[in-house]
C-alpha cells in the first residue's frame, strides 16, 4: 500500500493485484521452457546486459515473476513495476513510464501461443522490457519517451484501432473465446486499420516505440544485439530475426514513417549504435510536436485528431476538451476556439476550481485575442482593473470588450479569476458575443467564460488536470480487467499432469517409482490432450540420464518427432529444447 500511494491518483484504478494462485501448472512449465531456450539463445544474441538484468529485476528462469519483488529490485535505479492486466489505454501505459514505473501485464500467455502472443502477458512485460532496464542509458530513454509520448495527440481513428487490437488479442488468449468471435475481431482490426489515413503524433511515436523498444537491435550493424521486449519474449521472431531475408536499416528518425503489422513477423529491423543515438532522435522529433510548438499547427493537430486535447494559452489557461473547430486571422492568428462535450479548465495542470466538466459538461467556446483599450489593444489576460472600468466593467454594470478580430463581447462582468497577476478566467451574465453579423453567444445559453490570453503556447494530448478529469468521468473506470487465470474445465487435468512432472523433477534422485509416474503421465496426456508438446519435452528433459532404464523413452522421441512435422513453428520450439538436453 505504501507504494500505491506515489502513483497519481488517477493511475491507481488500473493497477491489479497480481494473483500467483491463477497461474497453472502450464503456465508456470510454459514460463520455465521459454526463459530456458530464450537465455541460451540471448546469451550470444542479446544486449550485453540481459542475462544480468534477469538477475537484477528479480527474475527467475524457473517460475513466473513475482511483480513486488521486481518491485524491489528496480527500486534501486529508482524505477517500479506495478501489475496491470491486459490493455490498458496507451496514454495511461506512457505516463506510468514517464515516472519510472513498469506497467507489468500479470497474465501469463496460453500454450499454444507460447512462441509469441499479440496481448500484453507477463513474458513480453516482465522478461521482455525489464532486464534491459538495468542498463542506465536505456533507462534514461524509457522514461524520456514516456514524457514525450504521453503528450502526443491521439487521433479518433488511432483509438479505434487500439480498441479492436485490444479485442482481438483477448480473445486469442482467452480459453472460451469461439473461431468466429476471434474471425469477427479480426475484420474489425482490418477495417479499423483501412480507415486510419491520418498518421498522428502518437502514432508517429509509437511507431517509434516498435522499432525501438519493441523490435530494437542495437550495436555493430554487421552483429546487432537484440534489446527489444518485443523480440526478447517472441522466442520464434528472435530466433529468425538475423537471417538474412529480414532487412537491417540504420536507425534514424525516419523510422516513424515506417508501419507496422502486429500480426506478423516484421520484414525489417532497424539497428541504432547505442541507446544515446535513440534519446537523441526522440529529441529530434519532440521539437515538432504540438505541445512544443502550440500555435495554428498544434490546433489543426487537436482539431483533425477529434479526441481528448488540451491547448495552453500565454496566460496559462489550460483548455482541455474534444476541440471542434477554431478562426484564424489574416496574419494566421488565433481568434476563436470552439469545443464539444465535456471542457475543463485548468492553470498548471491543477483544475481551476469551479470549471471542471461538470460546469462545462455541454461544450465551451470563447475568443481569444486582444482587446481595444482606448487607442490601443491589450491582450485580455493583461487588462488592469481600470481597463476594465474603461470598458464599462465596473459596479454590476454592462461593459463591451471589441476584440482585434473583431468579436464583440457584450454583459455584466460577475468574476474573475487572476493568477500571477494575470487574469485566466472572466465570467458574464447577460452576455452576447458577435463577430459582424454572426452570433456566438446568447444571454439564455447561461453564464459566459472567456479564456483570457492571446497565443497558443502549446497542445497536447489528454487533459491537463488528468486525475480530475477521469474522476468525473467514471464510466471509464469500469472496464478495467482483473487478472485473468487460463485453466478451464477443458484443461484442469492437463495441469494436474504437468504439476506431477515438475514435483518429480524438483527430486534429488529420480526412482523406478517415479519413472513409472511418468510414463503413466505420459500415455494419459497423449491420449487426452494430443496437441501437447510440451509435456513429452519435460518428461524427456527428466529421463534423458535414465535412457537405458526407461522403455518408453523412444516412444517420446517418436511422439516429438510426429509434433515437428505438424508445423516449422513446432519443429523449431522442439528442436531448440532437444538441444539444451
Amino acid at each position: 500500500m505504501k507504494r500505491l500511494i506515489e502513483i497519481p491518483e488517477h493511475l491507481r484504478p488500473f493497477v491489479v493485484e497480481q494473483k500467483p494462485e491463477l497461474y497453472t501448472s502450464v503456465d508456470h512449465e510454459s514460463w520455465r521452457f521459454i526463459m530456458r531456450i530464450g537465455s541460451a539463445f540471448f546469451e550470444k544474441s542479446a544486449h550485453k546486459k540481459y542475462l544480468n538484468g534477469l538477475k537484477e529485476t528479480g527474475i527467475s528462469i524457473e517460475r513466473i515473476p513475482l511483480i513486488s519483488e521486481m518491485d524491489k529490485k528496480l527500486s534501486r535505479w529508482g524505477w517500479r513495476a506495478v501489475a496491470v492486466s491486459g490493455f490498458i489505454p496507451p496514454s495511461v501505459f506512457l505516463e506510468f513510464q514517464s515516472l519510472g514505473i513498469l506497467a507489468i501485464a500479470c497474465d501469463m500467455r496460453k500454450l499454444e501461443h507460447l512462441a509469441y502472443t499479440p496481448a500484453p502477458d507477463i513474458v513480453h512485460e516482465a522478461a521482455g522490457h525489464a532486464p534491459i532496464i538495468a542498463d542506465p542509458s536505456y533507462r534514461n530513454y524509457l522514461q524520456a519517451y514516456g514524457n514525450v509520448a504521453r503528450r502526443a495527440i491521439f487521433s479518433l481513428k488511432d483509438m479505434e484501432v487500439y480498441e479492436a487490437v485490444r479485442s482481438l488479442s483477448e480473445l486469442k488468449e482467452d480459453p472460451e473465446s469461439t473461431t468466429d468471435q476471434i474471425n469477427a475481431a479480426q475484420l474489425r482490426l482490418d477495417h479499423a486499420t483501412a480507415e486510419n489515413n491520418y498518421v498522428s503524433e502518437a502514432n508517429q511515436l509509437t511507431r517509434m516505440a516498435w522499432w525501438t523498444v519493441e523490435y530494437g537491435l542495437i550495436g555493430d550493424f554487421s552483429n546487432p544485439k537484440i534489446f527489444g521486449a518485443g523480440l526478447l519474449s517472441s522466442v520464434s521472431e528472435s530466433y529468425n530475426c538475423f537471417n538474412e531475408k529480414i532487412i537491417k536499416i540504420p536507425f534514424t528518425i525516419d523510422c516513424i514513417n515506417v508501419s507496422y503489422d502486429i500480426t506478423k513477423p516484421q520484414p525489417q529491423l532497424f539497428v541504432a549504435p547505442n541507446f544515446e543515438v535513440l534519446t537523441k532522435a526522440l529529441q529530434e522529433y519532440e521539437n515538432t510536436m504540438g505541445y512544443i510548438r502550440g500555435g495554428v499547427e498544434g490546433l489543426a493537430k487537436a482539431k483533425m485528431a477529434q479526441t481528448l486535447t488540451t491547448v495552453e494559452l500565454d496566460s496559462g489557461l489550460q483548455i482541455s476538451g474534444v476541440l471542434k473547430n477554431f478562426s484564424v486571422d489574416e496574419e494566421n492568428s488565433p481568434t476563436f476556439l470552439k469545443y464539444e462535450s465535456s471542457v475543463q479548465l485548468s492553470y498548471h495542470d491543477h483544475q481551476v476550481e469551479g470549471h471542471g466538466t461538470e460546469t462545462h459538461h455541454h461544450g465551451f467556446s470563447t475568443p481569444i485575442g486582444r482587446v481595444r483599450v482606448g487607442a490601443k489593444f491589450k491582450c485580455a489576460s493583461k487588462l488592469s482593473e481600470s481597463d476594465l472600468k474603461k470598458l464599462g466593467f465596473y459596479k454590476n454594470k454592462p461593459g463591451v470588450m471589441r476584440f482585434e478580430s473583431g468579436a464583440e463581447l457584450r454583459g455584466v462582468l460577475i468574476s474573475k479569476i487572476k493568477k500571477q497577476g494575470k487574469f485566466l478566467i472572466l465570467s458574464f451574465k447577460s452576455c452576447t458575443i458577435k463577430n459582424k453579423t454572426k452570433s456566438l453567444y446568447q444571454p439564455d445559453w447561461g453564464t459566459f467564460d472567456l479564456a483570457c490570453g492571446c497565443e497558443i503556447k502549446s497542445v497536447f494530448g489528454g487533459a491537463a488536470d488528468r486525475t480530475a478529469f477521469i474522476r468525473s468521468q467514471k464510466s471509464l473506470l469500469n472496464k478495467m480487467p482483473s487478472q485473468k487465470t487460463n485453466l478451464s474445465s477443458e484443461n484442469k487435468r492437463q495441469s494436474e499432469l504437468y504439476e506431477q512432472i515438475a514435483s518429480i523433477r524438483n527430486s534429488k534422485l529420480i526412482s523406478k517409482s517415479q519413472i513409472e509416474i511418468l510414463s503413466q503421465v505420459f500415455y494419459e496426456s497423449n491420449e487426452k490432450y494430443p496437441e501437447d508438446w510440451l509435456l513429452p519435452m519435460n518428461v524427456l528433459e527428466i529421463v534423458w540420464n535414465h535412457k537405458d532404464k526407461t522403455p518408453f523413452f523412444q516412444e517420446l522421441i517418436t511422439c516429438l518427432e510426429l509434433h515437428k512435422r505438424s508445423n516449422e513453428e513446432k519443429r523449431s520450439l522442439i528442436d531448440r529444447g532437444l538441444a539444451l538436453l
